[in-house]
């Protein structure tokens, strides 16, 4: 579906231009209480932080009710997410213009997706394992390191609320779809744990478009057939305070199964994501906090072709941190030290398949009055390709009742990959790390019907790796600038809960020769909102969500233009009594014919039906 440019413009911008005007219906104000830890590596309050942030808690999950994390994820101002067939195949992440691999994924504080393909699949996570997630936009390599040049995005897994809480959901849906999970949650005096299984499967749809071996496009294959996935995950998480100095919480999830898509070189994968880890904390006094982190994240794929092996790539990533926290001077001096080791195993012979990282930190936030600050610097010293410092400056003032501006200036840098590297015929060992510079300037409110915030940046970065026809081989030739203007708006209007945001968008190549200077950068839409609101009526609730984006291109050279869409979803719920709760989410209400990836098919109108069973206590 095309869509008018400057109708869309104006419907963007409008929405942009209410957002500090807004009027709302007096209500409950929107609490911004809940506690951020992504922002700074320190528990703050949400509005406390002077970065961008985005909050999904389970609650919203529920209420939501999305097909994938992917679709929970298409919710944050300046994402755009693009798959390649529908339910569980490769989906990509752009946040804020930025590619794919230069977005950094945590799951509880370890750094999880392919040290090959540097990207994370987020396919494969199961929203029903996930208790909240925290999107940070903007720069904070002076952090964590590389990858984070759009954002940080943290999965948190399930936890206990409580006492003894056992949990089990049921659903049915279009495409032969049904999914199941169960599990517990159960808290005592001194320590919790909770454990979840998870079942997701489809037949799925046919995931490339017929045509698409004769353009040469896509998937390089016509297989008129419907691609399905099966998918099984497991966590068990928990956490123990041996005393009022000392504790510790632990992690295990693993998430597998079996994916079918369209190819002509491999058409269907067997794969798993695993994370396992724990942390211990020391805390003295008030003045000062200790924290040490271990832990490892893998990535297993084996792919074939008409049932037949044809290669795998098992990545692993063995991660360590120290972190100490002191009261000092008025305000908290972070520091510490970050340690990882990435290692490949594949069929095909890497020149070098290891390599380890050690990074340096410091942290310094403090108050002054109505003005806060935080400041931030970091080393890190890769074995292939040597150091790399960044650094990060973040001021807030809060100038009125209610308003708050913010500025912020930082670098941030993304590794090469072990494929940019040294897959053999196809990279280059000489590589050097991209780079970016952003700046960004906001301005927030949070008057009593709830909050609002605009934000404008430009990020600039630098030595991008993209393929020298010259060499034939990747090479540091490109360059990108972005700059974006983003509003969001949420709080209670006529007894609704309601939700807004709004994203415009230049991402353009900024290389000063080349064949691709000033062309759009690939599948990031120029204009983009979302609409979200909510009511119960009693034991019923009812929503809708409302999606728009603008056209873009599937390609750098813009010669394969993506069409611009709209997609309206429906959901409702009826609380049958306090243990049960039964939710029909209906998506693409209008059967809408897009793509998100060139040759790409996506679902059609589709409907899912889940059973929800939670034991309430008095």
């Amino acid at each position: 579906m095309k869509l008018h440019r400057h109708l869309l413009g104006r419907c963007v911008l409008a929405a942009l231009c209410c957002v500090p005007v807004a009027v709302f219906a007096e209500g409950a104000p929107t609490t911004l209480g809940q506690i951020i830890v992504t922002a700074t590596r320190t528990a703050q309050t949400e509005d406390q932080t002077l970065a961008p942030v985005t909050v999904i808690t389970r609650a919203e999950i529920e209420l939501l009710q999305p097909s994938s994390l992917q679709d929970l994820l298409n919710d944050t101002p300046g994402m755009a997410i693009s798959n390649q067939g529908g339910p569980g195949k490769v989906s990509a992440m752009f946040l804020r213009g930025t590619n794919s691999n230069q977005v950094l994924v945590l799951v509880d504080g370890i750094r999880v997706g392919s040290a090959t393909a540097g990207t994370t699949p987020i396919q494969d996570i199961p929203v029903d394992q996930i208790q909240r997630i925290e999107i940070v936009r903007g720069p904070f390599s002076s952090l964590y390191g590389s990858e984070a040049i759009g954002g940080v995005i943290q999965i948190f897994l399930r936890h206990a609320p409580g006492t003894f809480t056992p949990n089990a959901s049921v659903g049915i849906g279009s495409y032969s779809h049904w999914q199941a999970s169960s599990g517990f949650s159960a808290a005592g005096d001194k320590g919790w744990i909770a454990v979840q299984a998870t079942h997701d499967q489809t037949k799925g749809i046919n995931a490339c478009r017929v045509g698409a071996a004769e353009v040469f496009a896509a998937c390089f294959a016509d297989q008129p057939d419907r691609d399905g996935f099966h998918d099984n995950a497991l966590t068990i998480h928990g956490a123990y305070q041996f005393n009022d100095q000392w504790s510790a919480d632990a992690l295990a999830m693993r998430t597998q199964g079996f994916n079918k898509y369209d190819g002509s070189f491999s058409d269907s994968d067997d794969y798993a994501t695993q994370v396992v880890g724990g942390q211990l904390h020391f805390r003295p006094d008030d003045k000062l906090n200790l924290s040490l982190r271990v832990g490892s994240s893998s990535d297993f794929d084996k792919d074939f072709l008409g049932g037949v092996y044809v290669d795998h790539f098992d990545t692993r990533r063995t991660l360590g941190s120290l972190q100490a926290d002191v009261a000092l001077g008025g305000g908290l001096l972070s520091a510490g030290t970050d340690w990882q080791r990435e290692a490949v195993a594949s069929n095909y012979a890497f020149t070098e398949d290891a390599r380890t990282d050690r990074g340096v930190f410091a942290q310094w936030q403090r108050s002054f009055g109505a003005q806060s600050l935080q400041a931030n610097v970091r080393r890190d010293d890769n074995s292939q390709f040597g150091g790399k410092t960044t650094g990060s400056f973040l001021w807030g003032w809060n100038f009125a009742k209610d308003l708050r501006v913010t500025a912020s200036w930082g670098t941030a840098f993304r590794a090469p990959t072990f494929n940019d590297l040294y897959y053999p015929g196809f990279s280059n060992p000489n590589l050097r790390p991209e780079s970016s510079r952003n700046l960004e300037i906001g301005l927030r409110g949070t008057p009593g019907w709830g909050h609002w915030s605009l934000s404008v940046y430009r990020n600039d970065v630098s030595d991008m790796i993209s393929w020298d026809a010259a060499l034939n081989l990747p090479n540091n030739i490109d360059r990108a600038r972005i700059t974006g203007l983003e509003g969001v708006v949420d709080g209670k209007l006529a007894g609704w809960d309601v939700r807004a945001t709004a994203t415009l968008m230049n991402a353009r190549d900024d290389a000063t020769s080349g064949f691709y200077n000033g062309n759009e950068l690939p599948r990031r839409p120029r204009q983009s909102a979302r609409f979200d609101a909510d009511r119960s009526f009693g034991r019923f609730s009812f929503g809708a969500s409302w999606y728009v984006a603008a056209h873009t291109y599937d390609d750098i050279a813009n010669q394969n233009p993506l069409g611009g869409y709209a997609l309206t979803n429906l959901r409702a719920g009826w609380q049958v009594d306090r243990d049960w709760k039964l939710q029909l989410a209906l998506n693409n209400v209008f059967d809408k014919n897009y793509e998100t990836a060139w040759y790409y098919n996506q679902p059609g109108r589709n409907v899912m039906l889940t059973l929800r069973w939670s034991h309430a206590r008095d």
